[in-house]
């Protein structure tokens, strides 16, 4: 079986920082990228995260790097979903969503797959700055899954039913994962690009939803 193991991991946040909304919305949002939003965005020699031609589409140049970008929303409950479709760069790669950021503090929930067909579903603290910030919730770390469409230039998407502590995970409608965790309630959202190895990771995100759950 193929094994992940745990290696240093730089974090940098992408330029221009945004406040979030000064109070949680229960009101449905949709992110189509079409127009630059509140999302940060940046370019610099490791990086470049940008919205253009209708996605957000960010590159990760450097090697062994997790970097982050956030919306400036504000979300508790809901159905959060994001379509990620890969488009350069070796497929030994995590990318996905954030979910209930803190970004005072750098916390936040992590649902993310790999180009090559694994899964890691968890929850970071202090951004990850140590291997004792980041904690794997379902199985010991990443995970392979038939669910995840591999390759470069094919699209997954990824979702999350969050009801209070109770997380539902599913890749194109496929459940993945299920867990109770009540570390954070509500807060920002986010897309992820990471290079485990080899940088030149680019990934193309689009229609980031998140809708209040049915009553």
């Amino acid at each position: 079986m193929k094994t992940r193991p745990l290696r240093p991991i730089l974090i940098f946040t992408l330029l221009l920082v945004t406040l979030l909304a000064a109070c949680t919305t229960a009101d449905p949002y949709r992110e189509t990228f079409d127009d630059p939003g509140n999302w940060r965005t940046g370019d610099d020699f490791e990086t470049t995260g940008l919205i253009q031609n209708g996605v957000y589409d960010f590159l990760v140049k450097a090697d062994d790097l997790f970097i982050w970008t956030t919306a400036g929303e504000n979300f508790a409950d809901g159905n959060y979903e994001v379509e990620t479709t890969q488009l350069d760069g070796p497929l030994n790669n995590g990318y996905g969503m954030l979910f209930r950021i803190d970004d005072a503090e750098d916390d936040f929930y992590l649902f993310k797959i790999s180009g090559d067909g694994y899964v890691w579903i968890g929850k970071y603290t202090n951004g990850g700055a140590t291997v004792d910030d980041i904690e794997a919730l379902i199985g010991d770390w990443w995970f392979e899954s038939t669910a995840v469409n591999q390759g470069l230039n094919v699209t997954n998407r990824l979702s999350v039913r969050a009801e209070g502590a109770n997380l539902i995970f599913s890749v194109n409608d496929t459940e993945v994962g299920r867990v109770t965790d009540n570390s954070f309630n509500s807060g920002d959202i986010g897309l992820m690009v990471e290079t485990l190895g080899l940088g030149g990771v680019r990934v193309a995100f689009d229609n980031f939803t998140v809708t209040p759950l049915e009553q």
